[in-house]
């Protein structure tokens, strides 16, 4: 059932509880009021009766007050009527009628408060309209009959049915109007809570978007509490929704690194092997053929050049190790990155000149904010990439300039170049566009993919550029140092 409803049935059942116990009690009032009036009257009519009997019994000295009253019994009640102006009957000590007022018709039903009457009681009867009044009638302190009146009591009953039916209209009306006021007025507390109900439901079917009531009262701070618990739990579901898609990414990322970490050591493995079994089978051609001075030059030459693969290769693989577990606390300092890169450059000018490579510069004055040692091993991969692949008498161009807060550095090559789909892979580990010319020169494959490591490390950005079989070009971005 409808909370409307429901107050609706709960008003009306209280106003007309109201209401009609109201006009009872006010309508048994007035009957008892109208009771104590006519009792009290009726009372004073016996005792004046009682009196003038008693006062005319005494002139009659012949008589006994009983006797008197069989014999003067009609001329009494006569004059008892004209005294009270209402119908008398006077009754002997046995209870028959020995005089009245103004004839009337038998009534048998009065012998039972007659009898009453006779016992020195006051009774009385009433029947409809009418009211049959009985004292005894005393003398000398002893009972001679009874005196009766007749009371109208259509005066009083046609005053209580006019009150009755005007608290009926008025209650009517009454209750018409307080049960409109009452309606509209609980309608407005029923409409809340069918809206908070409403809310819930929403709440409770996830649409979490509820209004707050315009409302002073509980009600409004209720509808209040539900808003704010509806935004928290919309908030907690959008959390849980984005830690289970964190969660699901962190799921696919390491499932992605374990992929990776498989295929580094199935590369590293690779690599590592390919210069010892060539190592091996020098050192087994020499128990073969330990003369041959021919073969030992070239077992010696092939070795150290080996070697020294499988030493840089261990190098940056640990390097790479390294930066993937631990978190390093790099000494950022103030660099003059044209004084870096001039240095680096004079550093590998006898590698330059074994390749017949000219290096040209193009740099401006610039303070970075690096560390130091991290800068040196970025610049030496590059460069040293930029030999390695370059051709016969070739070039390479460094050019640094400033771009706002970034101080960026070009490196620009005149050699192999790349394929146009190797943007996205060559800064993966043991990646080589040539891997004949990498065993050639010494290359690994995990250069690039060090110096990407490095370079976020500084805040910094590395991108490939531009590439071609004319060469390629990277460009490296700084943080520039702020005072």
């Amino acid at each position: 059932m409808s909370i409307k409803i429901k107050f609706s049935i709960f008003l009306a059942v209280l106003l007309l509880l109201t209401v009609g116990l109201l006009s009872i009690m006010v309508l048994n009032g007035i009957e008892m009021d109208q009771r104590t009036q006519y009792e009290q009257f009726l009372d004073q009519q016996a005792r004046t009766a009682n009196l003038y009997v008693m006062q005319s019994s005494l002139a009659e000295v012949t008589f006994t007050h009983e006797e008197y009253i069989k014999v003067k019994g009609k001329e009494l009640a006569e004059q008892l009527g004209e005294i009270s102006g209402q119908l008398v009957v006077l009754y002997d000590s046995n209870g028959d009628k020995v005089g009245e007022s103004l004839a009337r018709s038998e009534n048998d039903d009065l012998k039972d408060i007659i009898n009453y009457a006779l016992n020195n009681k006051i009774a009385y009867q009433v029947s409809e309209d009418s009211l049959y009044y009985m004292a005894p009638l005393l003398a000398s302190g002893q009972q001679v009959g009874v005196v009766q009146f007749y009371y109208s009591l259509s005066r009083n009953n046609e005053f209580y049915h006019n009150i009755k039916m005007l608290f009926i209209y008025i209650g009517v009306m009454l209750f018409m109007l307080s049960f409109t006021a009452g309606y509209f007025y609980f309608n407005t507390f029923a409409t809340g809570i069918l809206k908070l109900k409403k809310m819930t439901d929403k709440i409770k079917e996830g649409q979490y978007d509820v209004q707050v009531l315009s409302r002073k009262d509980e009600l409004g701070s209720l509808s209040e509490g539900i808003f704010y618990m509806s935004k928290q739990i919309k908030q907690t579901i959008q959390e849980m929704i984005t830690e289970q898609e964190k969660l699901k990414l962190a799921v696919q990322k390491l499932s992605q690194l374990e992929k990776q970490q498989k295929e580094f050591i199935g590369n590293v493995t690779h690599e590592f092997k390919t210069p010892l079994t060539s190592v091996k089978a020098y050192i087994d051609l020499l128990d073969m053929y330990p003369g041959d001075v021919e073969l030992l030059e070239e077992a010696k030459l092939t070795i150290k050049l080996e070697t020294e693969r499988l030493y840089e290769m261990v190098e940056k693989v640990l390097q790479l190790s390294v930066l993937e577990k631990y978190d390093f606390e790099y000494n950022k300092e103030r660099i003059n990155i044209q004084e870096i890169i001039l240095q680096v450059c004079s550093s590998l000018k006898g590698k330059m000149d074994k390749f017949d490579i000219k290096i040209e510069t193009q740099l401006v004055e610039a303070f970075i904010d690096v560390d130091r040692e991290s800068l040196v091993i970025i610049l030496i991969n590059l460069l040293d990439n930029a030999i390695k692949y370059n051709k016969s008498n070739g070039h390479i161009i460094i050019r640094s300039y400033i771009s706002d807060s970034k101080v960026n550095v070009e490196i620009r090559d005149t050699g192999i170049g790349m394929p146009q789909d190797a943007d996205n892979k060559i800064f993966q580990p043991f990646y080589t566009v040539d891997r004949n010319r990498s065993r050639e020169n010494g290359g690994t494959g995990l250069g690039l993919s060090l110096v990407k490591k490095l370079m976020e490390a500084q805040q910094g950005s590395i991108q490939l550029v531009e590439t071609s079989d004319e060469g390629s070009e990277f460009l490296l971005s700084f943080p520039r140092y702020k005072e």
